[in-house]
């Protein structure tokens, strides 16, 4: 790119001079066999980037293998489920008139799938461009094109402005140097070309609202499918884009830079209008990564929500902070229908918490929990084991924090991960430049990234290793569980009703349900 040449973007304001038809895929999803509580949750990322598409005019239909294959999860091998449908119904779905597949890959657990995925529809349909997006493509966009040459380009990051001007400049090679956030390959020399990427996109509310009416989405609201509890028909929306922090083993900052960006609370609840007429929902699930940052924000849209009325719940299933968490929030969240928040302090030992750069007051968080339980919201956090550095003294405090979670305190769900480098998180980039990550790129160690994938799972720790890393998960979970039902014997009641009327409040609750259906064989989660 010259000094004089200024980087192509593609926003709302202009039209595709060449509409093209364009299939989006999202790949099934694979788990092990052993796996209860692997959410399947509609495709929002490709929702957002199929309405925008259609709206600069392309002509743009989905194939969403997870969506449309619920019912038909098949056993691949002694280890592995699919879930959804198989790569030949994928490549019978794409349009006979299509010109562009744009294929969707969020984690890079998923990568070796995807790759054969996509050399499928190469072979059936050499004629097609094959475009990739998604966490995974921006964390490792070089490679992914170079283990997988049947990719024509990647887009890194926010999808929708950067995938309008890729297809806008598919042909033009001059334009196509220029278009920012962009890998390619170079029609002439075969080499890869890497754009520089722009920001992000400022105003999110000019966005068009995620055209579900090109998916599924009636099959995932029926079984009540999400990252939270099922409470009926449950809908994922985004509220928020990004995140400001950057604990360093989190991969979402080279996704989202490090820019937190906050619908307009008005119009958020416009949407939500919009999904209750449309969809008839119970339920709203927040995917946000870090929905609370700022209170004020928070208070004028929970506000807005108990003055309209919907008559549904709302959930925060993805770890969040507590610094704009207080009694105030809490009663206010409460009025407007949440009925889950889920928090992340990850660890309880401080020098850990200080390793991986995560800036949180464990005595602000318990108090904000405590704040919210008083209220009646339903708690959870979320905890890592395994960090390279973590010692057993580190893990020993975690498990105290864990049983002050339980008793003293008395939230009423905890997960317990083992730790993963994550290409595109700071820990990934420092243990590779080490040589600390044994097999580094093979598909075995992509697998291994899963936390469902037990058969690969690995510790990263100089201080104890995978036998001992299993020995303290488990540990977490039998302090956790057992003392919190001692501690308040109603939860049991509880925990029997909600069974047996399928409305669940706590995560625990949805994957016992999962558990006992899988046990019944009516299901593989």
């Amino acid at each position: 790119m010259t000094r004089t040449a200024l980087p192509i973007v593609f926003s709302l304001s202009e039209r595709a001079t060449r509409p093209r038809v364009v299939v989006l895929v999202r790949p099934p999803s694979f788990v092990s066999r052993l796996a209860v509580a692997a959410p399947l949750t509609p495709p929002l990322g490709v929702a957002y980037v199929a309405a925008y598409l259609r709206a600069v005019g392309h002509r743009v239909s989905v194939v969403d293998a997870v969506g449309e294959g619920l019912h038909q999860p098949e056993l691949l091998d002694q280890r592995r489920v699919r879930r959804g449908l198989s790569f030949a119904q994928i490549v019978a779905r794409i349009d006979p008139a299509c010109e562009v597949v744009g294929v969707s890959c969020m984690f890079s657990s998923e990568w070796p799938f995807v790759k054969e995925l996509i050399g499928l529809i190469h072979r059936e349909r050499p004629e097609l461009r094959i475009i990739v997006g998604g966490e995974h493509i921006t964390a490792m966009p070089e490679h992914s094109l170079e283990s997988c040459p049947e990719i024509f380009g990647a887009v890194l990051g926010e999808g929708e402005e950067t995938t309008a001007a890729l297809l806008e400049h598919l042909d033009d090679p001059e334009g196509l140097a220029r278009c920012a956030g962009v890998v390619y390959r170079d029609r002439t020399t075969g080499a890869l070309r890497r754009n520089p990427r722009m920001g992000r996109i400022r105003n999110i509310d000019e966005l068009p609202w995620p055209a579900w009416d090109l998916l599924p989405i009636e099959n995932y609201l029926n079984q009540g499918l999400g990252l939270g509890t099922r409470r009926g028909r449950s809908f994922p929306m985004l509220a928020t884009r990004g995140c400001p922090f950057q604990c360093a083993f989190c991969s979402n900052k080279e996704m989202w830079m490090t820019r937190w960006t906050a619908r307009d609370p008005e119009k958020l609840l416009d949407e939500i209008a919009d999904a209750v007429e449309r969809y008839r929902i119970d339920d709203v699930q927040f995917f946000d990564l870090t929905a609370i940052v700022r209170k004020s924000w928070l208070l004028e849209f929970a506000r807005g929500l108990e003055r309209r009325r919907f008559g549904i719940t709302w959930q925060l299933p993805v770890g969040t902070r507590a610094e704009a968490i207080d009694r105030e929030v809490a009663r206010a969240l409460m009025a407007s229908g949440c009925c889950t928040i889920t928090f992340a302090p990850e660890s309880g030992s401080p020098l850990t918490l200080r390793r991986i750069d995560k800036k949180v007051d464990l005595a602000q968080m318990r108090r904000a929990m405590s704040d919210c339980l008083a209220e009646g919201l339903n708690v959870k956090a979320n905890i890592m084991l395994g960090f390279p550095g973590e010692t057993h003294g580190d893990v020993w405090k975690t498990l105290r924090f864990i049983f002050a979670l339980s008793v003293p305190i008395g939230i009423h769900d905890l997960s317990v991960y083992p730790f993963s480098p994550y290409p595109g998180s700071a820990l990934f980039a420092r243990m590779e430049a080490e040589g600390r990550i044994d097999g580094i790129l093979s598909d075995r160690w992509y697998l291994s990234l899963s936390y469902a994938e037990f058969s690969a799972l690995q510790s990263y720790s100089e201080h104890f290793g995978l036998r001992s890393l299993r020995l303290y998960q488990l540990l977490g979970y039998l302090i956790f569980y057992p003392l919190n039902f001692l501690a308040r014997p109603v939860r049991i009641y509880r925990l029997v009703r909600n069974l047996i009327t399928g409305r669940h409040q706590s995560k625990g609750e949805t994957i016992i349900a999962l558990f006992l259906r899988r046990l019944l064989g009516k299901a593989y989660g």
